[in-house]
């Protein structure tokens, strides 16, 4: 029984060294970047939408859906504009208000990876859950690059939002009015 327990609390020592080695090894990378663009995937109640985004840590993004509204999502740190760039539809939201705020702020994401548990799911990837503020927030990070890989949130609406990444490029040269909101007409 007594060698039972030791190699009991060998593997729970060892398997919460691993988990902790990795925190660090994905907080490092994440801390290296500036910037990220990519393609997307994301389901929003079970609809899905494509696209490509550039992020530039803190809090800008810009984001033109590949549909047949030509959806535009950008931030420019303060203020997040959803624009349907076929009707001339506008809307503008207090980015504070919105998820977004937490996700694309790269400080704070670094805070909540250091003081939440992680999980690994199917052996591929790791999540971070957090709450914070009204906003429940998974971010979701590969297990071989450590590189983020999407994240799941409530939008401002209570809609399920699950945003997957791919074709991720890390600190590429961005145009100077990259994340400039777009005009109302």
């Amino acid at each position: 029984m007594k060698k039972i327990f030791i190699v009991f609390f060998c593997f729970c020592f060892f398997f919460n060294n691993l988990k902790a080695s990795e925190v660090i090894n994905i907080i490092n990378n994440f801390n290296k970047i500036e910037n990220l663009s990519f393609s997307f995937k994301q389901n929003i109640n079970d609809k899905e939408e494509k696209g490509n985004c550039i992020i530039e840590y803190p809090k800008k993004i810009y984001c033109l859906y590949e549909n047949n509204k030509e959806k535009l999502l950008v931030s420019d740190g303060k203020s997040l504009v959803i624009k349907n760039q076929r009707i001339n539809q506008y809307y503008i939201y207090p980015i504070e208000k919105t998820a977004l705020n937490l996700i694309l702020d790269k400080n704070f994401l670094i805070s909540k990876i250091k003081e939440t548990n992680v999980d690994l799911i199917d052996d591929k990837f790791y999540r971070f859950k957090f709450d914070e503020s009204e906003n429940s927030v998974n971010i979701f990070f590969d297990k071989t690059t450590l590189n983020i890989i999407g994240w799941q949130n409530i939008d401002i609406y209570q809609n399920l939002v699950i945003t997957y990444l791919f074709d991720l490029k890390i600190n590429l040269p961005l145009k100077k009015d990259q994340f400039k909101l777009p005009s109302i007409n």
